[in-house]
């Protein structure tokens, strides 16, 4: 396989070259488009809220007409209609706000779902390269940590913070419509509030993306030594690598500490608003039923607007807390999605007659002085079967990604004949095969959705796994991957090439794909291999040079370039490069042979 920037186990996990994340005001207009097809239920949900709010107001100069009853010495029943109305304002209330929260909360989900929908697509799509470069714990921590992040944020903090703006606005206004006093009193506290949401958030964006990158890096750093944890022991380099993880862990614990005591400082300083903006609004009052402008039932209205104020006003600077950090969780997925596609082979241009995949001066690089590919050109005609040989590093794996449509080169071109009939023209197989969750027949039918079961068990026995498929506890209903059944190296392999022949393209690439076998398991998947390749224009990343003896020509790459191309029986003869590879390859077959 060729080596890529961060295969090495125990790259430096802040050496990556990260994925980007999208700045304000792009996540902002993204968040729009998000929205658009959505306008009609942000507008019915808002406007929803806005009523149930105007309805809850009342509640206030209710019970203010109720001290003004008491106080004045009336009737009892003259408390009828103030309790009638309390009672009708609770029950009104509460179903319009319970409906208008529904429609506020269905309008988030709606979006984080297009948001997700459009991160996968695009993470999928994304070259090989780009995701090597980046390293694998970054894309986890953004799939993971920052979408849950999001997602936590919609279906908390969304529906309450529009409702608590809502009240905020609302009842600051029904405040002047008593006496314009008592609004100026409880404005007191804005000031105190202001600064400290300003003083929030201006270290808060800057915690929390560094926070959401820390844990990337963490991650990446503990998937690298988990996943060479092979090579680790057997360079006894544990020391080290423990040394690596607690650092990134350090890292990450640190930049917690800090958003701790940040949002312990916040708390504090909205405490002392509170209090400033209360003893304001009672002492207005004081003052205004001495002098005979209100009732006491009127400043009561006032005390209890203010007081009412205090769970929206906090609640609003603390989801403050939740919204820096679903913003920064949002922007590195929008930094994601926004990443520019990759350019896009059109199918159907060849550069021969009769070519089905043109490869013209393909060159690729992994950075600057990695270059791997240089100028390759390569012909392969319909039906034919070419093997690739070479020297580890040699730049297959790189050249099969690009003829795949996997991995976009950083020069030449790729054209690919057009597949008539619906689904892919090309069809990548490696030796990294992935058994999916859920039963046999759903793991299959990702490669051809609408296939029957009669389809599937041809498409097994085509590669020689029928029999092995049906002798399963449950056939081709039994749970497979994580968690389920579990398929040896072998048998996944197999898998895979059966999705092959559903998805039936006219040309497959396989990197190795027998490789997972190992030497006992080598000639049957072989033979798998062939049958699923049978009619079939096939690149094949020969492994075994067995691979290259069937093939009908074999391409040999050195150093990135093509040195000698022809069959099998021209080119050992030729006392080239593959003559040398395959008197080595057959020499230490002879020798494994003769051992007793």
């Amino acid at each position: 396989m060729t080596s890529t920037p961060s295969g090495a186990p125990g790259a430096a996990a802040d050496s990556a070259d990260l994925l980007p994340i999208a700045t304000g005001a792009r996540t902002r207009a993204a968040l729009r488009t998000l929205i658009r097809p959505d306008r009609g239920r942000a507008l019915l949900g808002v406007g929803v809220l806005v009523g149930a709010t105007a309805v809850g107001l009342l509640v206030q100069p209710l019970l203010g007409r109720i001290v003004d009853i008491v106080a004045d010495g009336r009737p009892a029943d003259a408390l009828t209609l103030p309790v009638v109305l309390l009672l009708a304002v609770a029950v009104v209330q509460g179903a319009t706000t319970t409906y208008g929260l529904t429609q506020v909360a269905r309008l988030g989900e709606t979006v984080l779902a297009r948001l997700r929908e459009q991160f996968v697509e695009r993470a999928l799509n994304l070259p090989a390269d780009r995701l090597e470069r980046a390293g694998s714990g970054d894309l986890t921590a953004r799939v993971t940590g920052d979408v849950a992040r999001v997602a936590e944020a919609v279906r908390s903090a969304l529906p309450e913070m529009a409702r608590s703006v809502l009240a905020i606005v609302l009842t600051l206004g029904a405040m002047a419509l008593l006496d314009v006093r008592f609004l100026l009193a409880a404005l007191l506290a804005v000031p105190v509030q202001a600064l400290t949401a300003r003083w929030y958030v201006r270290r808060a964006t800057t915690v929390y993306a560094d926070q959401r990158v820390a844990n990337g890096a963490q991650q990446q750093q503990l998937l690298e030594t988990i996943g060479g944890a092979v090579t680790v022991r057997g360079h006894r380099l544990e020391e080290q690598h423990t040394e690596k993880s607690a650092r990134a862990s350090r890292r990450a614990v640190e930049l917690t500490m800090r958003s701790v005591h940040l949002v312990l400082g916040f708390y504090a300083r909205l405490h002392i608003a509170e209090y400033v903006g209360l003893a304001a609004v009672l002492v207005t009052g004081f003052f205004l039923v001495r002098d005979g402008s209100v009732s006491i039932g009127t400043a009561t209205a006032a005390a209890l607007y203010f007081h009412s104020l205090f769970g929206p006003v906090n609640a609003a600077l603390v989801l403050l807390d939740e919204a820096q950090s679903a913003a920064a969780g949002l922007a590195r997925l929008v930094g994601v999605t926004d990443l520019e596609e990759d350019a896009v082979r059109v199918p159907g241009q060849r550069s021969e007659p009769g070519a089905a995949v043109t490869a013209d001066a393909v060159s690729h690089a992994y950075g600057p002085g990695r270059t791997v590919l240089h100028e390759v050109s390569l012909t392969l005609r319909a039906g034919e079967h070419v093997a690739l040989v070479g020297t580890s590093g040699a730049g297959k794996s790189t050249l099969a990604r690009i003829v795949a449509g996997v991995q976009q080169p950083t020069g030449g071109s790729v054209s690919v004949a057009a597949k008539e009939e619906a689904g892919p023209s090309v069809v990548l197989v490696t030796q990294e095969v992935h058994v999916f969750t859920g039963t046999l027949a759903e793991d299959l039918r990702l490669a051809r959705p609408d296939a029957t079961d009669a389809d599937l068990r041809t498409a097994l026995a085509t590669v020689h796994a029928l029999e092995w498929a049906e002798a399963l506890p449950e056939g081709l209903a039994t749970v497979v991957g994580e968690g389920g059944h579990r398929l040896d190296p072998a048998r996944a392999q197999q898998l895979a090439l059966a999705r092959l022949v559903l998805a039936d393209p006219p040309v497959a690439v396989l990197d190795e794909a027998t490789a997972e076998a190992g030497s006992a398991g080598a000639r049957t998947l072989e033979r798998s291999a062939g049958a699923a390749l049978a009619g079939r224009t096939a690149l094949i990343v020969a492994h075994r040079l067995t691979q290259a003896v069937a093939a009908d020509r074999v391409v040999v790459l050195e150093a990135g370039r093509v040195v000698e191309s022809g069959t099998h029986d021209e080119l050992r003869t030729a006392e080239g490069p593959y003559a040398a590879l395959w008197r080595a390859w057959s020499g230490s077959r002879a020798t494994t042979t003769a051992r007793p």
